[in-house]
């Protein structure tokens, strides 16, 4: 089985707003810099989907914010595909403190188009670009348990 290690890095602080704290917009930042990790480190860089002629929009995006980050914390964005197959999916993300402290949540949703935005089913077409989202898609959380 697939393992990965959680996409992490320190806040920086042109992320912050006038109170102190990161604004809402970064979280949504912070789940596409997650995204891209985790294809990478599946072994998809995402330039070789748009080699390929794919492109991954993003649909829809939410975050629910429990607890503020501010400048200098270590956020860890743990993401995972809850389920695989159809035209859309969904990507679940998972913020972090260094204390294992759930700090923010969302969901993003997306579907694969080519460089027309037309909408492709890449299972029939890209059957290796398929084959690492159904992986991921089939471990879900497990891809950040210890080995």
């Amino acid at each position: 089985m697939m393992r990965l290690r959680p996409y992490s890095r320190r806040v920086f602080y042109y992320e912050t707003d006038k109170m102190g704290i990161v604004h809402h917009s970064n979280y949504i930042r912070w789940f596409e810099e997650a995204r891209v990790d985790v294809i990478e480190q599946a072994g998809l860089p995402f330039e070789t989907v748009e080699a390929e002629g794919l492109m991954v929009p993003v649909l829809s995006a939410s975050c629910e914010y429990r607890l503020p980050f501010r400048f200098g914390d270590v956020f860890t964005v743990k993401a995972y595909i809850p389920d695989f197959g159809k035209i859309r999916f969904s990507v679940i993300y998972e913020v972090y403190d260094e204390e294992g402290n759930l700090r923010a949540n969302g969901e993003t949703t997306h579907c694969f188009v080519d460089m027309e935005m037309r909408p492709v089913r890449i299972k029939n077409s890209h059957q290796r670009v398929y084959d690492i989202y159904d992986e991921l898609s089939k471990a879900g959380r497990a891809l950040y348990d210890p080995e």
